[in-house]
């Protein structure tokens, strides 16, 4: 691997690195397997040269490192390698080489390198999400456990706090010593992993208050200082999507198309993207279609002047019912988002004549 070349593809793991190096005409040039101390010696001596790396662990720490050496780093999806990477063997020289020839091939579309602050805002969701799911845990092993004996606590975080004090308070004598040493761990548990989401959801606001962008975000229906952080974290600059559209179809809530012969065929949305984001999306969606119902009507019963966003929102919810609607709304939040965030806009609902709806 002496000679000069021009596209590299490398795969990263914990300490042992796969280099394939080809030529602008794609002709190999070198494929060797290289530690990680002497990777980053390699590359530090080695003249700019375009490096791909598939988009996985540590990915965007690399394409950090190696951006700062001189290097044009490009990300790429793991469907895309796996495209290249054909019938050969699983092998590491086998996936270097796929991800040269992804990097070379001119219809690849690359994913943005996250910066430091979006990956610390990334991590910070990550945690808060993971302590939601052991508080809920815990309160659903709660509830199962006092079921057993006869005692049913009210379903939801609020109402598990609110009725649960009260239950004990009433049950407490009839409960053994070690029952009565469960329930008030798992109580005291749930109490501290409470007070860990408020010390996350603080941190999370305060990064709202400092970003001018999550503030736009929020003047949007639905979303709330987690949506707009997500989006902030995860799409970054929405400016590498050409429109709203794109933008959708990258966080996986636009239809998947199974067309053929001429006859279009739209089914259920492609649930591609960021899991966590697209989570947030539709319950910023119904959270934003529970708001409208609620302000639908005056206190006569009459109907109140809508934006346009709100009438057609009830319309496709009247049509296709309350679920489809969501996913229709968040979509629509999505390419908004996408306004606000790659124009700069304010959000400001156009508002639309009175209109009829369903009681």
């Amino acid at each position: 691997m002496k000679r000069a070349y021009y596209y590299v593809g490398l795969d990263i793991a914990k300490n042992i690195f796969q280099i394939f190096a080809a030529d602008g005409r794609g002709r190999e040039i070198g494929n060797k397997k290289i530690l990680r101390k002497p990777m980053i010696e390699f590359f530090a001596n080695l003249s700019p040269c375009v490096i791909g790396i598939e988009a996985c662990g540590t990915a965007h720490y690399w394409a950090r490192t190696l951006e700062k050496m001189g290097h044009r780093v490009r990300l790429i999806q793991p469907q895309r390698v796996k495209t290249f990477l054909g019938y050969r063997n699983k092998t590491d020289a086998a996936d270097a080489r796929a991800i040269c020839e992804a990097l070379m091939h001119p219809g690849t579309r690359f994913v943005r390198i996250k910066s430091v602050e979006q990956q610390d805002t990334d991590h910070l969701l990550a945690q808060r999400e993971r302590l939601v799911h052991n508080r809920t845990q815990v309160v659903n092993q709660t509830r199962s456990f006092l079921a057993e004996r006869g005692i049913v606590v009210p379903q939801g975080i609020h109402q598990f706090e609110k009725g649960i004090r009260q239950i004990l308070a009433q049950h407490w004598e009839e409960f053994s010593d070690d029952f009565q040493s469960v329930v008030t761990e798992n109580f005291a548990e749930y109490e501290e992993l409470t007070e860990k989401i408020d010390r996350m959801d603080a941190r999370i606001n305060a990064r709202v208050a400092r970003t001018e962008e999550c503030k736009r975000l929020m003047q949007i229906s639905g979303i709330g200082p987690l949506t707009a952080t997500a989006l902030i974290a995860h799409v970054g600059d929405a400016r590498q999507f050409k429109n709203g559209r794109q933008m959708a179809a990258y966080l996986g809530i636009t239809p998947r198309e199974h067309s053929s012969g001429g006859k279009q065929r739209l089914l259920g949305i492609t649930k591609r993207g960021n899991v966590r984001l697209r989570t947030l999306l539709v319950l910023a969606a119904r959270a934003a279609m529970h708001g409208i119902e609620r302000r639908k009507r005056d206190e006569n019963g009459q109907p109140l002047r809508l934006s346009a966003l709100e009438s057609w929102i009830l319309t496709i919810k009247e049509r296709r019912g309350t679920f489809k609607a969501a996913v229709a709304l968040a979509n629509k939040l999505a390419r908004i988002a996408w306004a606000v965030l790659a124009k700069g806009e304010v959000f400001q609902p156009v508002k639309a004549c009175s209109v009829s709806v369903a009681a």
